[in-house]
């Protein structure tokens, strides 16, 4: 059974039959922004352009290296993206996920030991603007869910109007085994280098 995660709860990286689980995917599923024709009449659909990413960083807390767009693999080979999408759903929710970062957490690098999520508007569209988005923590890959791990809803709470980043969660290193920190907090960053940036001061 699949966990709604509360900000700030921490979870062990455990399938419901007891074994740790070692690739996981975290999926982003979004919408089109719905806006009122002239007058009134009819609508029309705005394409949204989020932006999931992932940043890892050592022990010290010293940025090693970032996955997104525009680097869809790590150096380590042990975090995938699956492309940029550029609309989000633009006829309603499919309930599939528009981008997933998959982790495969037996091939990070022994220097990693903090592997933090981001999301940031590329347009800066704000998410009190947008009608749905959610991230998922799921065994499987990009076109195949084993298992929902954990699902978190982004889009229904008043705090994330006005912003156009946040912090999703950070996969981090405790006496060797990986848990999961949801965050879930909006940041007043503007752009993907700000929001790593915040990630390494504020929440490993």
């Amino acid at each position: 059974m699949a966990i709604n995660l509360q900000k700030g709860q921490r979870i062990s990286l455990e399938k419901s039959n007891g074994s740790k689980l070692q690739s996981v995917c975290v999926g982003i599923n979004w919408g089109a922004i719905e806006k009122k024709g002239l007058f009134g009449f009819g609508t029309t659909k705005e394409a949204v352009d989020l932006d999931a990413s992932c940043a890892l960083f050592d022990e010290s807390k010293r940025l090693i290296d970032v996955v997104y767009f525009g680097n869809l693999r790590a150096k380590d080979g042990s975090v995938r993206h699956s492309g940029d999408d550029l609309t989000g759903d633009m006829d309603g929710n499919d309930g599939l996920d528009n981008e997933v970062i998959t982790v495969d957490l037996s091939a990070i690098s022994p220097a990693v030991s903090y592997v933090a999520f981001m999301l940031n508007s590329f347009r800066g569209q704000d998410f009190g603007s947008i009608p749905f988005a959610s991230i998922r923590i799921y065994e499987g890959t990009p076109i195949r869910v084993n298992e929902v791990f954990a699902s978190y809803d982004i889009a229904h709470s008043k705090e994330f109007a006005g912003h156009v980043s946040m912090v999703l969660g950070v996969f981090y290193k405790k006496n060797g085994e990986w848990k999961f920190n949801a965050i879930g907090e909006p940041t007043r960053d503007r752009k993907l280098e700000e929001t790593v940036r915040t990630v390494g001061q504020n929440y490993l």
